[in-house]
């Protein structure tokens, strides 16, 4: 086992007493801070940052606006220096896991959170995001590695400000482990480089209630162009797909915070929180929209990405959703075909071009319209 030099060190009043964990951009260790007698949870970026006098100041800037938010649900920073080469931020230590940890753990015995353990999480992780942008920050990388747990079950959001100073070092995409995002989590502005605020944070926050409630991230992908590319212009599978026994309601709620306009997500995150709330009042199964599944949509026009509209999918359908559930803003209007002409449930094939409308990738048979399965091979035709 390799040997870190730091443990038993001290880093000013912190003594490094053990590791708690490592990203890709730094480590964490469990520390004690010997003149109040206190744990605590430090921090420490790679070496290269502290050679970068800009970047130093820039982190010092960004921890002392960081270190004035008060709020249960985001971590607590009590400190940040430079010492020996290295640059540190010190906080409080909480010592129940990551809710990574917690959706690993479930995911390794085949299952998913329920609905009344997350509403809880994600209530809270809402209202820390509104009150981290109602003081003019924004985290940029929500993320579940980034949500501690405490042994209550309390959320804690950790990693404020620190991607914000990597965004604005120019040549941070060179340095190993540097990012200023998490590509599974990042709105498609992001993905794009555009400007982003708040609801770039509500977006990220809408991926991890996804994978909260369905075991997988909405888009995946083994590159950052491939993960980037389903972000601004694929839309979301229907989480309902993927976890039957999630309420319709529930599920609009998800997929209005994974909407590629900003405009047409939630414009604040207690916003998402009060949908949520009120989605799971409604009767279990309760149909948000009426029109079958296989039902096509067109999406409204996103000013956010003008020219821009997502490409076919591989059986030449287009990129929407064929589902029973509209996205926000949108409108139906029948089976379509990969040329947007409308059609009946029982067509096979486009009454006015001719292209297959519900064509299986396994057998290439031509289902009507409507169908779920192949009825040659039975392959699920919605995924």
């Amino acid at each position: 086992m390799e040997q870190d030099d730091l443990i038993g060190t001290m880093l000013g009043n912190y003594r490094i007493l053990a590791p708690l964990g490592q990203g890709g951009m730094a480590r964490v260790y469990k520390g004690y801070q010997e003149n109040l007698d206190r744990e605590v949870a430090i921090k420490i970026l790679p070496p290269w940052f502290a050679a970068d006098r800009n970047f130093v100041e820039r982190f010092n800037l960004e921890a002392r606006l960081v270190a004035r938010l008060s709020h249960p649900n985001i971590v607590t920073v009590h400190d940040a220096d430079e010492r020996n080469g290295h640059l540190y931020i010190v906080m409080q230590l909480v010592d129940g896991g990551t809710l990574k940890h917690r959706l690993d753990q479930l995911q390794e015995r085949g299952n998913v959170m329920e609905i009344a353990d997350a509403l809880p999480i994600f209530t809270q992780l809402a209202s820390a995001l509104t009150y981290a942008h109602e003081q003019g920050i924004i985290h940029r990388d929500i993320k579940p590695v980034n949500v501690l747990m405490d042994r209550s079950g309390r959320p804690i959001l950790s990693d404020f400000g620190i991607a914000k100073v990597l965004a604005s070092t120019k040549d941070q995409l060179t340095r190993p482990g540097a990012g200023v995002g998490t590509p599974e989590y990042m709105s498609p502005e992001q993905c794009m480089g555009g400007a982003v605020d708040g609801r770039a944070d509500i977006y990220a926050l809408g991926v991890m209630l996804f994978e909260a409630l369905t075991g997988r991230t909405p888009f995946q992908g083994d590159t950052y162009p491939a993960l980037a590319h389903s972000h601004i212009y694929e839309m979301p599978p229907r989480p309902s797909l993927l976890n039957p026994l999630l309420p319709l309601a529930v599920e609009r709620v998800i997929l209005t915070a994974l909407m590629k306009n900003p405009q047409l997500r939630y414009q604040k995150a207690n916003d998402m929180a009060r949908a949520l709330e009120q989605a799971l009042l409604q009767p279990r199964g309760q149909m948000v929209a009426q029109q079958p599944i296989g039902y096509s949509y067109r999406p409204i026009e996103d000013t956010s990405f003008p020219g821009r509209r997502p490409p076919s999918s591989p059986d030449g359908r287009e990129g929407a959703p064929r589902s029973g559930l509209a996205p926000y803003g949108a409108l139906p209007i029948g089976y379509m075909c990969r040329n947007g002409h409308s059609n009946k449930p029982e067509t096979n094939y486009c009454t006015r071009c001719g292209l297959p409308l519900n064509q299986c990738v396994n057998c290439g048979f031509s289902n009507p319209a409507k169908n779920r399965f192949c009825t040659r091979c039975g392959q699920s035709l919605t995924l």
